[in-house]
């Protein structure tokens, strides 16, 4: 006998859970593509996307992931040959670093491990000794989906001013766009990449780069391609120049309705606000159950996690028994670790992520607190107790 049965929960870091009405929405025949509706709802799509980034800038949409974005951007902004600084703040910067490398862009990596956020004071240092300024561009995520650490854009943008340096400021929102709050244009972003599968709550395939007025002279002289070059996707003559070709028909009308739902019906700062009453749910719980020396958050500073992911540290080999106590049992799907060393070693072992972005709401985050604290039960793992009373307090006081 399973208790295994009813409706199943993906609580992985993307893609996320869809809402009904995206699916709903997404749900019927193929529409024309080149004239009505489509269209129409495409260029609505625009002003929202602009929202949710807080800025005034322009927007190029992809069919992509967000691997595709980082290309765009970098294609879009930098040559071969040129240099730029990543910062690494567990997986992810630094794949965007891998991906520049291989297009033939000079990298200097500013490593700050997996348990940290970035340290501005580093970042102006190095700004500060590019006395020739060689230096194009500054690569850094806002959220990063392995470490689960959010980094101060406002911190590290002091620091590129501070250095008076004229690098480009490009920022990766993937993990965290309409999760955490971020503003593109207060903030003097120039550059921020983001995809469709996780805050915005749509099937993966869509990628977006946002540029402004400085990143678009940068624009002037380099060959991104057909493809990836951002002008007319941002500013099209014709409907098919807004994707390259041929339009994600479906996509955009799920998109339509997951905007709609976070810009128009929920509002965007209250949907920020609900994202980081779950995630401290969540660390409450996790506070509760790794009392003495059990379960804890990778990133130590409450303040530097991220809204949008949870990253657990567990005893040896426990995350991959409790990931599979929870799937097999409760129908609820945990992340694995990633960036803690390869698949099947002792550090990803014992290492799990819970999602907790876009379509989330109370009933789903108990669901799956309660799923964890029963596997750890079941498995006779030792934890501390009240991890549902602790985030139960949370939510309503909310």
């Amino acid at each position: 006998m399973s208790l295994n049965h009813g409706r199943t929960q993906l609580a992985i870091p993307g893609p996320s859970v869809i809402p009904e009405r995206v699916l709903l929405a997404m749900h019927r025949p193929s529409p024309n593509i080149y004239e009505g509706e489509l269209i129409e709802v495409t260029h609505s799509l625009v002003p929202d996307l602009k929202t949710v980034a807080q800025t005034k800038g322009d927007v190029a949409i992809y069919i992509a992931n967000g691997h595709g974005a980082w290309e765009a951007a970098l294609r879009n902004t930098i040559a071969p040959g040129e240099k730029v600084v990543v910062i690494a703040t567990g997986r992810f910067g630094a794949g965007w670093g891998d991906l520049a490398k291989d297009m033939g862009i000079e990298t200097i990596v500013l490593d700050f491990g997996m348990h940290s956020d970035a340290d501005p004071q580093k970042l102006e240092e190095v700004l500060r000794a590019d006395t020739k300024g060689e230096i194009k561009a500054v690569l850094t995520v806002q959220t990063d989906t392995a470490s689960s650490v959010r980094n101060d854009v406002v911190a590290l943008r002091k620091a590129i001013d501070a250095a008076g340096h004229d690098a480009l400021y490009m920022v990766d929102c993937i993990a965290c766009l309409g999760c955490d709050a971020f503003h593109m244009d207060e903030w003097s972003v120039d550059v921020m990449v983001a995809a469709c599968q996780k805050g915005l709550m749509t099937p993966a395939g869509l990628g977006f780069v946002y540029f402004n007025d400085k990143a678009a002279q940068a624009r002037n002289g380099k060959q991104p391609g057909f493809y990836f070059d951002w002008v007319p996707r941002a500013d099209p003559e014709m409907y098919y120049q807004f994707f390259g070709g041929t339009a994600p028909t479906h996509h955009i009308y799920g998109l339509r309705e997951a905007l709609d739902m976070m810009v128009h019906e929920e509002g965007l700062e209250a949907c920020w606000k609900r994202h980081e009453t779950i995630a401290r749910a969540y660390c409450s719980a996790v506070e509760a159950w790794g009392e003495g020396d059990g379960m804890h958050h990778n990133i130590a500073d409450k303040t530097k996690r991220s809204n949008a992911v949870s990253t657990i540290t567990t005893g040896p080999g426990e995350a991959a028994k409790m990931r599979k106590w929870v799937e097999e049992n409760a129908g609820v799907t945990l992340g694995i670790g990633l960036g803690f060393g390869a698949p099947g070693s002792v550090e990803f072992v014992r290492r799990f992520r819970i999602g907790h972005m876009g379509h989330q709401n109370i009933a789903m985050t108990m669901g799956v607190i309660g799923s964890i604290d029963c596997a750890l039960k079941a498995l006779n793992i030792k934890h501390g107790d009240g991890a549902l009373d602790a985030a139960s307090k949370v939510l309503a006081a909310h």
